[in-house]
C-alpha cells in the first residue's frame, strides 16, 4: 500500500465511521469455486448469531461534498482535509485486505460529489469490477445516493447484497431545517425502485431459478437521533411507516454525535445518550417480532421511552390488566408480552407444555429471566408469585434486582435484550 492510498484511507475510514446502518443479514452469495469468499448470514461489527465475529471494510469513496449538511461532518462548509479513493484503489484495497484475511465484505459509501449520477456510477463500477473482473462474492453494501436515476440503482441492484440510503432526520420539517439542499422526495425514489425490484426479482426466481440475484439482502435506512428535537414518538412512526412502505430489512438509530458547531443543533457537548438509542432499537423489536403496534408504546401520554427500564416492562406496568398470564394455558401473543420472556423462549414454552405443566424450574431452563417474568405470570408453582404488588413496587423492585444493568450500557455494540 503506497503512502498516499495509506493517508487517504486514514481520512475516509474514519470519515465513514458515523454510518451505522452497516449489518447485514439474508444474502447467500455462494462461492462456485472459481471466485473468492462467499457471503454469509451476517457482515457486522459484533457477533453473529451463530458466533462468528465478522468484519468489513467500511469506507467513504470521498469525503468531498456538494451538500452543507449541518450536522454532517464532511458537509461543504466544514473545514477539514478531503481525500478521494479512485475506483481501482477501492477494489485493490478490498482484495487486498480480504486476502489477508482483515475482512469479509465492503461497506462503501460516498459523499456527492458534482451530482448524485456521477457519484452512485462509482459506488457501482466499484461493485462491478470486484464482482464480474475479480470473482468476489463477499458481501457488498452500497449507499444509494438520493436521486440516482433508475437505470444505476439497477445494476447497483445485481452486484450489492443490499443497498440503503438514509433518510438522515426523521420529520420533513427537521430535514428542512438541517439540510436544505436535500429533498425527501428524491431520497424516496430509489428506495421505491429498489422495493419493486426486490419483489419482481423473487417473482423471477421462482419462475427461472438461474435469474440473477437483485439486493438479496435487501434495502436498510438510517435515522439521525436527537439532532432535531424530535420525540421518540415521532422516530418509531416515521420508521414504521417506512418499514411498511417500502419493506425495509432494518431501520438503525444513530444517535446525534456534535461534530459541527451551528447555531440550528443543540450545543457542542450534548451527545445523545447510548442508552436512548438501545431504547428505540427495543422498541423497534417489539413491532417487529413481538406483535407490539406503536402506540401501545408510544402515544399522547408516553412520547418518550423511558432510560431506566425497557419498553416492554414499560408497557406492562402501564397495563396491569393484562396479568398474571397462565404460562400453562395462555396463548402465544400473550406470553410474548411477559417481561423477560423472549421469542425463543415463548416458543419452547409453547412446545414444551405439551408435554407436562411447567413450573420455575423449567421455565428458568427454557431461558426465562425470572427477576421479570415472575411479577406478571402463573405457573405450576406459586413460591415466586408477587400479584399482590402495585405497578411502583414492581419497578422499584425489578431495579434494585437488576443492579446497574438497567443504567449501563458499554461503549462497544449494544447487546438489545
Amino acid at each position: 500500500m503506497s503512502e498516499r492510498v495509506r493517508e487517504k484511507l486514514k481520512i475516509l475510514a474514519d470519515a465513514a465511521k458515523y454510518d451505522v446502518s452497516c449489518a447485514s443479514s439474508g444474502s447467500q452469495r455462494k462461492n462456485k469455486g472459481k471466485g473468492l469468499g462467499n457471503t454469509g448470514n451476517g457482515i457486522c461489527h459484533s457477533y453473529t448469531p451463530d458466533g462468528r465475529c465478522v468484519s468489513l471494510l467500511k469506507v467513504l469513496l470521498t469525503n468531498f461534498c456538494i451538500y452543507d449538511c449541518a450536522y454532517c461532518v464532511t458537509r461543504k462548509s466544514n473545514d477539514i482535509e478531503r481525500a478521494a479513493f479512485t475506483v481501482e484503489e477501492v477494489v485493490d484495497l478490498t482484495l487486498s485486505f480480504y486476502r489477508r484475511n482483515y475482512i469479509e465484505g465492503l461497506f462503501l459509501s460516498s459523499g456527492i460529489f458534482k451530482n448524485a449520477d456521477y457519484t452512485m456510477e462509482r459506488l457501482v463500477r466499484v461493485a462491478k469490477k470486484l464482482r464480474t473482473e475479480h470473482k468476489f462474492n463477499g458481501y457488498i453494501h452500497l449507499k444509494s445516493i438520493p436521486g440516482a436515476s433508475d437505470e444505476l440503482m439497477q445494476e447497483a441492484g445485481l452486484y450489492a447484497d443490499r443497498l440503503s440510503i438514509n433518510l438522515e432526520i426523521p420529520t420533513d420539517h427537521g430535514l428542512k431545517l438541517l439540510a436544505p439542499d436535500k429533498d425527501r422526495r428524491e431520497m424516496i425514489k430509489p428506495m421505491n425502485y429498489l422495493k419493486l425490484g426486490i419483489l419482481q426479482n423473487k417473482e423471477e426466481r421462482k419462475l427461472f431459478r438461474k435469474a440473477p440475484l437483485f439486493a438479496p439482502a435487501g434495502q436498510s435506512t438510517q435515522m439521525i437521533v436527537g439532532a432535531s428535537g424530535e420525540s421518540d414518538q415521532d422516530i418509531m412512526y416515521t420508521a414504521s411507516r417506512f418499514y411498511k412502505e417500502f419493506n425495509l430489512k432494518r431501520v438503525y438509530y444513530s444517535g446525534y454525535v456534535p461534530v459541527t458547531d451551528d447555531k440550528r443543533l443543540p450545543a457542542v457537548g450534548s451527545a445523545v445518550p447510548l442508552m436512548r438509542e438501545n431504547r428505540l432499537y427495543q422498541a423497534d423489536w417489539l413491532t417487529r417480532f413481538y406483535g407490539f403496534q406503536i402506540e401501545e408504546l408510544l402515544n399522547a401520554e408516553v412520547r418518550n421511552l423511558e432510560a431506566d427500564i425497557d419498553p416492554k416492562l414499560g408497557w406492562a406496568l402501564r397495563n396491569p390488566a393484562f396479568f398474571p398470564v397462565d404460562i400453562n394455558r395462555a396463548e402465544l401473543f400473550q406470553i410474548l408480552r411477559v417481561p423477560g420472556i423472549g421469542v425463543m423462549s415463548a416458543h419452547k414454552i409453547v412446545a414444551a407444555r405439551r408435554f407436562q405443566r411447567l413450573d420455575w424450574g423449567h421455565l428458568k431452563k427454557l431461558g426465562v429471566a425470572l427477576n421479570r417474568a415472575r411479577y406478571f405470570i402463573v405457573c405450576r408453582s406459586p413460591e415466586f408469585e408477587r400479584r399482590e404488588l402495585g405497578s411502583a413496587q414492581i419497578r422499584q423492585a425489578i431495579l434494585q434486582n437488576s443492579g446497574s444493568k438497567y443504567l449501563k450500557v458499554n461503549s462497544g455494540q449494544l447487546s438489545l435484550f
